[in-house]
Protein backbone atom coordinates (compact mmCIF):
# COMPACT_ATOMS: atom_id res chain seq x y z
CA UNK A 1 0.00 0.00 0.00
CA UNK A 2 1.45 3.54 -0.73
CA UNK A 3 1.32 6.10 1.94
CA UNK A 4 -1.26 8.53 1.41
CA UNK A 5 1.31 11.40 1.07
CA UNK A 6 3.03 9.67 -1.30
CA UNK A 7 -0.44 10.14 -3.75
CA UNK A 8 -0.93 14.11 -5.07
CA UNK A 9 -5.10 13.90 -6.13
CA UNK A 10 -5.39 16.25 -9.31
CA UNK A 11 -8.55 17.09 -8.31
CA UNK A 12 -10.31 20.57 -7.71
CA UNK A 13 -13.69 21.98 -7.03
CA UNK A 14 -15.28 24.70 -8.47
CA UNK A 15 -17.68 26.38 -5.83
CA UNK A 16 -19.26 28.35 -8.86
CA UNK A 17 -20.76 24.68 -10.45
CA UNK A 18 -24.05 24.02 -9.69
CA UNK A 19 -23.02 20.59 -8.54
CA UNK A 20 -22.41 20.48 -4.87
CA UNK A 21 -18.77 20.02 -3.66
CA UNK A 22 -19.25 16.28 -2.63
CA UNK A 23 -20.43 15.34 -6.23
CA UNK A 24 -17.41 17.29 -7.67
CA UNK A 25 -15.03 15.04 -5.91
CA UNK A 26 -17.05 11.75 -6.42
CA UNK A 27 -17.08 12.37 -10.02
CA UNK A 28 -13.25 13.16 -10.35
CA UNK A 29 -12.31 10.49 -7.72
CA UNK A 30 -14.34 8.10 -9.48
CA UNK A 31 -12.69 9.28 -13.14
CA UNK A 32 -9.02 9.07 -11.50
CA UNK A 33 -9.95 5.07 -10.48
CA UNK A 34 -11.61 4.13 -14.38
CA UNK A 35 -8.49 5.51 -15.66
CA UNK A 36 -5.55 3.61 -13.74
CA UNK A 37 -4.57 7.06 -11.91
CA UNK A 38 -5.54 5.91 -8.99
CA UNK A 39 -5.06 1.77 -8.57
CA UNK A 40 -6.22 -0.76 -6.57
CA UNK A 41 -4.48 -0.80 -3.11
CA UNK A 42 -3.52 3.27 -3.09
CA UNK A 43 -4.22 4.93 -0.01
CA UNK A 44 -5.59 8.13 -0.46
CA UNK A 45 -5.38 11.51 1.35
CA UNK A 46 -7.26 11.61 4.93
CA UNK A 47 -10.26 13.29 4.87
CA UNK A 48 -8.81 16.71 6.83
CA UNK A 49 -5.94 17.11 4.76
CA UNK A 50 -7.77 16.87 1.84
CA UNK A 51 -10.46 19.10 3.07
CA UNK A 52 -7.68 21.84 3.92
CA UNK A 53 -5.75 21.62 0.85
CA UNK A 54 -9.11 22.53 -1.36
CA UNK A 55 -9.91 24.92 1.38
CA UNK A 56 -13.73 22.99 2.03
CA UNK A 57 -14.70 21.41 4.78
CA UNK A 58 -14.08 18.43 5.60
CA UNK A 59 -17.88 16.89 6.35
CA UNK A 60 -17.81 17.65 2.73
CA UNK A 61 -14.90 15.26 1.91
CA UNK A 62 -15.94 12.68 4.30
CA UNK A 63 -19.68 12.58 2.17
CA UNK A 64 -17.62 11.89 -1.41
CA UNK A 65 -15.58 9.14 0.16
CA UNK A 66 -19.01 7.32 2.26
CA UNK A 67 -20.77 7.15 -1.39
CA UNK A 68 -17.27 5.61 -2.98
CA UNK A 69 -16.97 3.39 -0.21
CA UNK A 70 -20.81 2.56 -1.00
CA UNK A 71 -20.08 1.99 -4.36
CA UNK A 72 -17.42 0.07 -4.34
CA UNK A 73 -14.31 2.13 -5.04
CA UNK A 74 -12.86 2.86 -1.44
CA UNK A 75 -12.42 0.19 0.96
CA UNK A 76 -11.27 1.05 4.45
CA UNK A 77 -8.33 -0.66 6.12
CA UNK A 78 -6.59 0.58 9.75
CA UNK A 79 -5.95 4.23 9.60
CA UNK A 80 -6.04 4.50 6.11
CA UNK A 81 -8.79 4.89 2.99
CA UNK A 82 -7.38 3.14 -0.03
CA UNK A 83 -8.79 2.35 -3.59
CA UNK A 84 -10.80 -1.03 -3.26
CA UNK A 85 -7.91 -3.98 -4.05
CA UNK A 86 -10.93 -6.25 -5.70
CA UNK A 87 -11.48 -3.48 -8.44
CA UNK A 88 -7.49 -5.13 -9.45
CA UNK A 89 -9.60 -8.59 -10.11
CA UNK A 90 -11.33 -6.26 -13.01
CA UNK A 91 -8.22 -5.27 -14.56
CA UNK A 92 -6.07 -6.89 -17.41
CA UNK A 93 -2.38 -6.12 -17.04
CA UNK A 94 -1.75 -3.80 -20.31
CA UNK A 95 0.58 -6.50 -22.97
CA UNK A 96 4.46 -5.67 -22.79
CA UNK A 97 5.46 -2.41 -25.59
CA UNK A 98 7.39 -4.36 -28.21
CA UNK A 99 10.14 -2.09 -30.45
CA UNK A 100 9.02 -1.16 -33.91
CA UNK A 101 7.90 0.88 -36.10
CA UNK A 102 5.39 3.83 -34.94
CA UNK A 103 2.00 2.95 -36.63
CA UNK A 104 0.11 5.20 -38.98
CA UNK A 105 -3.03 5.09 -37.63
CA UNK A 106 -3.95 4.10 -33.69
CA UNK A 107 -4.92 0.52 -33.29
CA UNK A 108 -8.63 -0.25 -32.22
CA UNK A 109 -9.15 0.41 -28.41
CA UNK A 110 -9.20 -2.65 -26.06
CA UNK A 111 -12.72 -2.91 -24.67
CA UNK A 112 -12.32 -2.94 -20.74
CA UNK A 113 -13.20 -6.16 -19.27
CA UNK A 114 -16.70 -6.01 -17.15
CA UNK A 115 -15.95 -7.16 -13.94
CA UNK A 116 -17.73 -10.01 -12.80
CA UNK A 117 -20.43 -9.14 -10.29
CA UNK A 118 -21.64 -11.50 -7.85
CA UNK A 119 -25.50 -12.11 -7.03
CA UNK A 120 -25.18 -14.89 -5.23
CA UNK A 121 -27.49 -15.31 -2.01
CA UNK A 122 -25.96 -14.73 1.57
CA UNK A 123 -23.65 -11.88 1.35
CA UNK A 124 -24.75 -8.22 2.99
CA UNK A 125 -23.93 -5.13 1.86
CA UNK A 126 -21.34 -3.73 4.16
CA UNK A 127 -20.48 -0.44 2.40
CA UNK A 128 -23.24 1.35 4.51
CA UNK A 129 -21.56 -0.10 7.41
CA UNK A 130 -18.55 1.72 8.25
CA UNK A 131 -20.57 4.68 10.39
CA UNK A 132 -19.02 6.83 12.91
CA UNK A 133 -20.86 4.89 15.18
CA UNK A 134 -19.18 1.54 14.00
CA UNK A 135 -15.68 2.71 13.94
CA UNK A 136 -15.79 3.88 17.67
CA UNK A 137 -17.25 0.48 18.65
CA UNK A 138 -14.12 -0.88 17.40
CA UNK A 139 -11.47 1.82 18.63
CA UNK A 140 -13.48 1.81 22.28
CA UNK A 141 -12.97 -2.06 21.84
CA UNK A 142 -9.17 -2.00 20.51
CA UNK A 143 -7.98 0.47 23.43
CA UNK A 144 -9.85 -1.45 26.08
CA UNK A 145 -8.18 -4.83 24.96
CA UNK A 146 -6.61 -6.76 27.95
CA UNK A 147 -4.65 -9.79 27.75
CA UNK A 148 -7.42 -12.27 29.18
CA UNK A 149 -9.23 -14.29 26.83
CA UNK A 150 -13.18 -13.80 26.71
CA UNK A 151 -15.26 -15.88 29.64
CA UNK A 152 -16.14 -19.61 28.24
CA UNK A 153 -19.87 -18.35 27.77
CA UNK A 154 -19.14 -14.98 26.59
CA UNK A 155 -18.84 -11.76 27.27
CA UNK A 156 -21.23 -10.62 30.15
CA UNK A 157 -21.88 -7.27 28.32
CA UNK A 158 -22.66 -8.29 25.01
CA UNK A 159 -24.90 -11.12 26.81
CA UNK A 160 -27.04 -8.73 28.26
CA UNK A 161 -27.19 -6.33 25.27
CA UNK A 162 -28.29 -9.45 22.92
CA UNK A 163 -31.05 -10.53 25.62
CA UNK A 164 -32.40 -7.06 25.25
CA UNK A 165 -31.75 -6.87 21.50
CA UNK A 166 -34.02 -10.20 21.77
CA UNK A 167 -36.54 -9.05 23.76
CA UNK A 168 -37.22 -6.09 21.75
CA UNK A 169 -36.58 -7.03 18.48
CA UNK A 170 -37.70 -10.51 18.62
CA UNK A 171 -40.10 -10.79 21.49
CA UNK A 172 -38.35 -12.81 23.39
CA UNK A 173 -37.58 -12.41 27.35
CA UNK A 174 -35.05 -14.61 28.51
CA UNK A 175 -32.00 -14.16 31.26
CA UNK A 176 -28.78 -13.51 29.77
CA UNK A 177 -27.36 -16.27 32.03
CA UNK A 178 -29.34 -18.59 29.10
CA UNK A 179 -27.05 -17.08 26.36
CA UNK A 180 -23.77 -18.25 25.06
CA UNK A 181 -21.86 -16.29 22.63
CA UNK A 182 -20.29 -18.23 19.78
CA UNK A 183 -18.23 -17.88 16.37
CA UNK A 184 -21.60 -18.44 14.27
CA UNK A 185 -24.54 -20.36 13.60
CA UNK A 186 -22.49 -23.44 12.96
CA UNK A 187 -20.06 -23.03 16.15
CA UNK A 188 -23.62 -22.86 18.40
CA UNK A 189 -25.30 -26.20 16.44
CA UNK A 190 -21.87 -28.27 16.98
CA UNK A 191 -21.89 -27.07 21.13
CA UNK A 192 -25.97 -28.51 20.90
CA UNK A 193 -25.20 -31.34 18.95
CA UNK A 194 -22.28 -32.19 21.28
CA UNK A 195 -24.29 -32.12 24.75
CA UNK A 196 -27.38 -34.23 22.96
CA UNK A 197 -24.71 -36.49 21.81
CA UNK A 198 -23.46 -36.89 25.08
CA UNK A 199 -26.71 -37.27 27.06
CA UNK A 200 -28.03 -39.94 23.95
CA UNK A 201 -25.00 -41.73 24.39
CA UNK A 202 -25.68 -42.78 21.09
CA UNK A 203 -25.55 -41.02 17.24
CA UNK A 204 -28.65 -38.41 16.93
CA UNK A 205 -30.96 -38.49 14.22
CA UNK A 206 -31.90 -34.74 13.02
CA UNK A 207 -34.41 -33.85 10.74
CA UNK A 208 -33.82 -30.63 8.56
CA UNK A 209 -35.97 -28.71 6.17
CA UNK A 210 -35.22 -29.89 2.66
CA UNK A 211 -34.87 -27.46 0.44
CA UNK A 212 -32.43 -26.28 3.37
CA UNK A 213 -29.58 -23.84 4.27
CA UNK A 214 -26.62 -26.77 2.91
CA UNK A 215 -23.77 -25.83 5.62
CA UNK A 216 -26.41 -26.52 8.61
CA UNK A 217 -26.93 -29.64 7.16
CA UNK A 218 -23.68 -30.56 6.68
CA UNK A 219 -22.68 -30.21 9.91
CA UNK A 220 -24.75 -33.13 11.57
CA UNK A 221 -23.69 -35.18 8.96
CA UNK A 222 -19.93 -34.50 9.52
CA UNK A 223 -20.30 -35.08 13.19
CA UNK A 224 -21.60 -38.74 12.24
CA UNK A 225 -25.55 -38.00 12.93
CA UNK A 226 -27.92 -38.93 10.44
CA UNK A 227 -29.90 -36.61 8.87
CA UNK A 228 -33.31 -36.96 7.59
CA UNK A 229 -34.40 -34.49 4.83
CA UNK A 230 -38.26 -33.40 5.79
CA UNK A 231 -39.91 -32.11 2.31
CA UNK A 232 -41.47 -28.36 3.21
CA UNK A 233 -44.96 -26.69 1.74
CA UNK A 234 -45.61 -23.23 1.67
CA UNK A 235 -45.80 -23.07 5.21
CA UNK A 236 -42.37 -24.38 5.95
CA UNK A 237 -42.23 -27.52 7.80
CA UNK A 238 -44.70 -29.74 8.35
CA UNK A 239 -44.84 -31.44 11.98
CA UNK A 240 -47.25 -34.37 10.52
CA UNK A 241 -44.37 -35.16 8.14
CA UNK A 242 -42.05 -36.06 11.19
CA UNK A 243 -41.69 -39.65 12.10
CA UNK A 244 -43.56 -39.79 15.09
CA UNK A 245 -42.09 -43.10 16.58
CA UNK A 246 -43.67 -44.16 19.79
CA UNK A 247 -41.34 -44.79 22.67
CA UNK A 248 -41.74 -47.06 24.90
CA UNK A 249 -38.88 -47.13 26.95
CA UNK A 250 -34.84 -46.28 26.91
CA UNK A 251 -33.27 -47.14 23.01
CA UNK A 252 -37.03 -48.78 22.37
CA UNK A 253 -39.45 -47.67 19.56
CA UNK A 254 -42.59 -49.33 17.96
CA UNK A 255 -41.55 -47.74 15.34
CA UNK A 256 -39.30 -45.17 12.94
CA UNK A 257 -37.86 -43.65 15.59
CA UNK A 258 -38.60 -39.69 16.03
CA UNK A 259 -35.80 -37.27 15.35
CA UNK A 260 -33.47 -36.13 18.40
CA UNK A 261 -33.46 -32.58 16.82
CA UNK A 262 -35.34 -30.58 14.37
CA UNK A 263 -33.49 -27.59 12.29
CA UNK A 264 -36.15 -25.06 11.04
CA UNK A 265 -36.23 -21.64 9.81
CA UNK A 266 -39.68 -20.31 10.39
CA UNK A 267 -38.89 -16.82 10.61
CA UNK A 268 -37.79 -17.45 7.37
CA UNK A 269 -37.40 -20.69 5.17
CA UNK A 270 -34.25 -20.89 3.34
CA UNK A 271 -34.23 -20.43 0.87
CA UNK A 272 -37.69 -20.23 -0.18
CA UNK A 273 -38.78 -17.64 1.85
CA UNK A 274 -41.76 -19.37 3.57
CA UNK A 275 -42.96 -17.94 7.24
CA UNK A 276 -44.54 -20.28 9.84
CA UNK A 277 -47.90 -19.44 10.40
CA UNK A 278 -48.46 -19.26 15.08
CA UNK A 279 -50.69 -23.02 14.20
CA UNK A 280 -47.61 -24.99 13.11
CA UNK A 281 -45.47 -23.03 15.37
CA UNK A 282 -47.60 -24.42 18.32
CA UNK A 283 -48.08 -27.86 16.39
CA UNK A 284 -43.80 -27.98 16.63
CA UNK A 285 -43.95 -27.33 20.01
CA UNK A 286 -46.47 -29.67 20.60
CA UNK A 287 -44.35 -32.35 18.61
CA UNK A 288 -41.15 -31.54 20.07
CA UNK A 289 -42.60 -31.90 23.96
CA UNK A 290 -44.50 -35.36 22.87
CA UNK A 291 -41.29 -36.53 21.07
CA UNK A 292 -38.29 -35.79 24.04
CA UNK A 293 -37.08 -33.61 20.82
CA UNK A 294 -34.92 -30.27 20.86
CA UNK A 295 -36.30 -27.66 18.13
CA UNK A 296 -33.09 -25.81 16.67
CA UNK A 297 -34.26 -22.53 15.21
CA UNK A 298 -31.84 -21.00 12.62
CA UNK A 299 -32.78 -17.09 13.43
CA UNK A 300 -30.43 -16.12 10.33
CA UNK A 301 -32.14 -12.76 9.11
CA UNK A 302 -35.32 -12.21 10.77
CA UNK A 303 -34.27 -8.72 11.78
CA UNK A 304 -34.33 -7.74 7.62
CA UNK A 305 -38.29 -8.30 6.98
CA UNK A 306 -39.44 -5.23 4.88
CA UNK A 307 -43.30 -6.16 4.88
CA UNK A 308 -44.84 -5.69 8.32
CA UNK A 309 -42.60 -6.51 11.29
CA UNK A 310 -40.19 -8.93 12.50
CA UNK A 311 -41.96 -12.36 13.61
CA UNK A 312 -41.63 -13.39 17.20
CA UNK A 313 -39.35 -15.90 17.70
CA UNK A 314 -39.77 -19.35 18.08
CA UNK A 315 -38.33 -19.07 21.54
CA UNK A 316 -41.13 -16.84 22.65
CA UNK A 317 -43.41 -19.38 22.62
CA UNK A 318 -41.64 -22.20 24.24
CA UNK A 319 -40.51 -20.45 27.91
CA UNK A 320 -41.69 -18.84 30.75
CA UNK A 321 -39.21 -16.49 32.09
CA UNK A 322 -38.86 -17.56 35.77
CA UNK A 323 -38.85 -21.33 34.87
CA UNK A 324 -36.67 -23.61 36.73
CA UNK A 325 -35.11 -26.70 34.64
CA UNK A 326 -35.51 -30.16 35.96
CA UNK A 327 -33.59 -32.99 34.94
CA UNK A 328 -34.65 -35.33 32.55
CA UNK A 329 -36.21 -38.20 33.56
CA UNK A 330 -34.09 -41.73 32.75
CA UNK A 331 -33.68 -42.23 29.27
CA UNK A 332 -34.79 -38.74 27.84
CA UNK A 333 -32.80 -35.73 26.37
CA UNK A 334 -35.03 -32.68 28.04
CA UNK A 335 -36.44 -32.11 31.23
CA UNK A 336 -39.04 -29.49 31.64
CA UNK A 337 -38.72 -26.12 30.83
CA UNK A 338 -37.85 -25.68 26.91
CA UNK A 339 -37.84 -27.42 24.23
CA UNK A 340 -36.10 -25.01 21.71
CA UNK A 341 -33.14 -23.48 20.88
CA UNK A 342 -32.38 -20.22 19.03
CA UNK A 343 -29.27 -19.79 16.77
CA UNK A 344 -28.74 -16.08 16.16
CA UNK A 345 -25.85 -14.69 13.90
CA UNK A 346 -24.93 -10.77 12.80
CA UNK A 347 -23.57 -12.18 9.61
CA UNK A 348 -26.23 -11.42 7.23
CA UNK A 349 -27.09 -8.10 8.99
CA UNK A 350 -23.56 -6.99 9.27
CA UNK A 351 -20.99 -8.29 8.11
CA UNK A 352 -19.72 -12.36 6.76
CA UNK A 353 -16.52 -12.01 8.51
CA UNK A 354 -17.71 -10.86 12.00
CA UNK A 355 -17.50 -14.12 13.67
CA UNK A 356 -19.90 -12.90 16.35
CA UNK A 357 -23.29 -15.02 16.61
CA UNK A 358 -24.92 -16.17 20.20
CA UNK A 359 -27.17 -19.79 20.93
CA UNK A 360 -30.37 -19.15 22.74
CA UNK A 361 -30.50 -22.54 25.26
CA UNK A 362 -32.95 -23.91 26.88
CA UNK A 363 -32.50 -23.50 30.93
CA UNK A 364 -32.14 -27.52 31.18
CA UNK A 365 -28.80 -27.51 28.81
CA UNK A 366 -27.26 -24.90 30.45
CA UNK A 367 -25.27 -26.93 32.89
CA UNK A 368 -24.11 -29.12 30.00
CA UNK A 369 -23.24 -26.34 27.56
CA UNK A 370 -21.11 -24.33 29.92
CA UNK A 371 -19.16 -27.58 31.16
CA UNK A 372 -18.75 -28.15 27.31
CA UNK A 373 -17.18 -24.48 26.94
CA UNK A 374 -15.27 -24.52 29.92
CA UNK A 375 -13.03 -27.41 28.31
CA UNK A 376 -13.28 -25.93 24.56
CA UNK A 377 -13.01 -21.71 25.25
CA UNK A 378 -14.81 -19.96 23.79
CA UNK A 379 -13.99 -18.93 19.97
CA UNK A 380 -15.09 -15.49 19.48
CA UNK A 381 -12.66 -12.81 19.65
CA UNK A 382 -12.47 -10.46 23.05
CA UNK A 383 -12.11 -7.62 20.87
CA UNK A 384 -14.85 -8.54 18.62
CA UNK A 385 -17.30 -8.95 21.47
CA UNK A 386 -16.64 -5.90 23.49
CA UNK A 387 -17.05 -3.42 19.85
CA UNK A 388 -20.56 -5.59 19.11
CA UNK A 389 -21.78 -4.98 23.26
CA UNK A 390 -20.79 -1.05 22.51
CA UNK A 391 -22.34 -0.85 19.00
CA UNK A 392 -25.40 -2.56 20.63
CA UNK A 393 -25.61 -0.37 23.53
CA UNK A 394 -25.20 2.60 21.56
CA UNK A 395 -28.08 1.43 19.17
CA UNK A 396 -26.21 1.10 16.28
CA UNK A 397 -27.49 -2.11 15.30
CA UNK A 398 -31.18 -0.94 15.42
CA UNK A 399 -30.16 2.18 12.79
CA UNK A 400 -28.35 0.15 10.68
CA UNK A 401 -30.99 -2.49 10.51
CA UNK A 402 -33.38 -0.13 9.57
CA UNK A 403 -31.48 1.26 7.22
CA UNK A 404 -30.56 -2.21 5.19
CA UNK A 405 -33.88 -2.58 5.40
CA UNK A 406 -35.66 -0.01 3.53
CA UNK A 407 -32.09 -0.43 1.27
CA UNK A 408 -32.64 -4.46 0.45
CA UNK A 409 -36.83 -3.20 -0.27
CA UNK A 410 -35.73 -1.02 -2.72
CA UNK A 411 -33.53 -3.41 -4.16
CA UNK A 412 -35.79 -6.75 -4.24
CA UNK A 413 -38.50 -4.19 -5.73
CA UNK A 414 -35.80 -3.44 -9.02
CA UNK A 415 -35.32 -7.08 -9.37
CA UNK A 416 -39.19 -7.80 -9.52
CA UNK A 417 -39.75 -5.16 -12.06
CA UNK A 418 -36.55 -5.83 -14.32
CA UNK A 419 -37.55 -10.21 -14.18
CA UNK A 420 -41.60 -9.04 -14.77
CA UNK A 421 -41.89 -9.56 -18.42
CA UNK A 422 -39.43 -12.56 -18.57
CA UNK A 423 -41.76 -15.73 -19.44
CA UNK A 424 -41.27 -18.60 -17.83
CA UNK A 425 -40.28 -17.36 -14.54
CA UNK A 426 -41.81 -16.30 -11.51
CA UNK A 427 -40.43 -14.50 -8.81
CA UNK A 428 -41.27 -16.61 -5.47
CA UNK A 429 -42.70 -14.30 -3.22
CA UNK A 430 -40.14 -12.59 -0.11
CA UNK A 431 -41.25 -10.68 3.00
CA UNK A 432 -37.56 -9.68 3.48
CA UNK A 433 -33.94 -11.09 3.68
CA UNK A 434 -31.16 -10.75 1.03
CA UNK A 435 -32.51 -12.97 -1.77
CA UNK A 436 -35.22 -13.86 -4.12
CA UNK A 437 -36.19 -17.01 -5.99
CA UNK A 438 -36.56 -17.34 -9.69
CA UNK A 439 -38.56 -20.08 -10.42
CA UNK A 440 -38.98 -21.59 -13.49
CA UNK A 441 -42.54 -22.39 -14.32
CA UNK A 442 -41.66 -25.30 -17.28
CA UNK A 443 -43.44 -22.64 -19.98
CA UNK A 444 -40.39 -21.89 -21.73
CA UNK A 445 -37.38 -24.60 -21.67
CA UNK A 446 -34.83 -23.62 -18.99
CA UNK A 447 -32.14 -25.84 -17.12
CA UNK A 448 -30.92 -24.67 -14.16
CA UNK A 449 -27.08 -25.18 -14.68
CA UNK A 450 -27.60 -23.75 -18.17
CA UNK A 451 -28.78 -20.32 -16.76
CA UNK A 452 -25.92 -20.75 -14.26
CA UNK A 453 -23.26 -21.23 -17.01
CA UNK A 454 -24.63 -18.58 -18.97
CA UNK A 455 -24.85 -15.87 -16.53
CA UNK A 456 -21.55 -15.88 -15.33
CA UNK A 457 -20.00 -16.42 -18.80
CA UNK A 458 -21.92 -13.25 -19.23
CA UNK A 459 -20.11 -11.59 -15.94
CA UNK A 460 -22.98 -12.38 -13.72
CA UNK A 461 -23.03 -15.05 -10.75
CA UNK A 462 -26.09 -16.73 -8.90
CA UNK A 463 -26.83 -20.39 -7.78
CA UNK A 464 -29.28 -22.87 -8.66
CA UNK A 465 -32.36 -23.86 -7.08
CA UNK A 466 -31.54 -27.41 -6.77
CA UNK A 467 -28.40 -27.16 -4.93
CA UNK A 468 -30.36 -26.25 -1.56
CA UNK A 469 -31.74 -29.83 -2.09
CA UNK A 470 -30.47 -32.60 -0.22
CA UNK A 471 -30.57 -35.04 -2.79
CA UNK A 472 -31.44 -32.38 -5.91
CA UNK A 473 -34.96 -30.72 -6.76
CA UNK A 474 -37.88 -32.79 -6.20
CA UNK A 475 -41.50 -31.85 -7.56
CA UNK A 476 -40.29 -30.42 -10.50
CA UNK A 477 -38.97 -27.36 -8.80
CA UNK A 478 -36.54 -25.41 -10.86
CA UNK A 479 -34.81 -22.10 -10.98
CA UNK A 480 -31.99 -19.81 -9.66
CA UNK A 481 -31.39 -18.03 -6.03
CA UNK A 482 -30.58 -14.14 -6.61
CA UNK A 483 -28.85 -12.46 -3.78
CA UNK A 484 -28.69 -8.47 -4.18
CA UNK A 485 -26.78 -7.95 -0.58
CA UNK A 486 -23.52 -7.48 -1.60
CA UNK A 487 -22.36 -7.55 -5.55
CA UNK A 488 -18.73 -7.49 -6.18
CA UNK A 489 -16.44 -4.02 -6.16
CA UNK A 490 -18.90 -2.15 -9.31
CA UNK A 491 -20.82 0.79 -8.17
CA UNK A 492 -24.21 -0.56 -6.31
CA UNK A 493 -25.97 2.01 -8.13
CA UNK A 494 -25.00 0.83 -11.60
CA UNK A 495 -24.18 -3.07 -10.40
CA UNK A 496 -27.61 -4.15 -10.20
CA UNK A 497 -29.53 -2.80 -12.74
CA UNK A 498 -26.67 -4.23 -14.86
CA UNK A 499 -26.80 -7.72 -14.05
CA UNK A 500 -30.47 -7.82 -13.58
CA UNK A 501 -30.58 -6.53 -17.25
CA UNK A 502 -27.85 -9.63 -18.44
CA UNK A 503 -29.94 -11.81 -16.41
CA UNK A 504 -33.26 -10.84 -17.74
CA UNK A 505 -31.29 -11.62 -21.36
CA UNK A 506 -30.07 -14.83 -20.26
CA UNK A 507 -33.22 -15.92 -19.04
CA UNK A 508 -35.73 -14.76 -22.60
CA UNK A 509 -33.23 -16.72 -24.82
CA UNK A 510 -32.75 -20.34 -23.54
CA UNK A 511 -29.60 -21.90 -24.97
CA UNK A 512 -28.73 -19.16 -27.19
CA UNK A 513 -28.36 -16.38 -24.53
CA UNK A 514 -24.87 -14.13 -23.82
CA UNK A 515 -21.87 -16.05 -23.53
CA UNK A 516 -22.30 -18.55 -25.98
Amino acid sequence: MRHPHDVELPVRVDRSASAPLPAQLVQQLRELVVSGALRPGDALPSTRGLAARLGISRGSVVTAYDQLHGEGYLHATNGATVVHPDLARSRAEPPAARPGPRPSAAPPRRARKRPMIDLTPGRPDTGRLATPQWRAAWRDAAAAAGTDAPPPQGSEPLREQIAEHLRLMRGVVRDPGDLFVTAGARDGLQLLLAVLGGRAGRGLRVAVEDPGYPSLRRVPERLGHEVLPVPIDDQGLDPARLPSGAWTGPGEWEIERAPDAVIVTPSHQYPLGASMPAARRLELLGWARAHDALIVEDDYDSELRYVGEPLPALSALDHAPGTVPEPPAPGRLLGAGGHVATLGSFTKVLAPGLGVGYLLAPPALRGDLLRLRNDLGNPASAVAQDAMARFLADGGLRRHTARMRREYRRRRDLLTAALAGVRGVRAVPMDGGLHAVLEFTGEVALEEQDVVDRAAAAGVRVAALGSYWAHGARGGRRGVVVGFGATGAAPEGEALPDALAVLARVLAAPGDGPGR
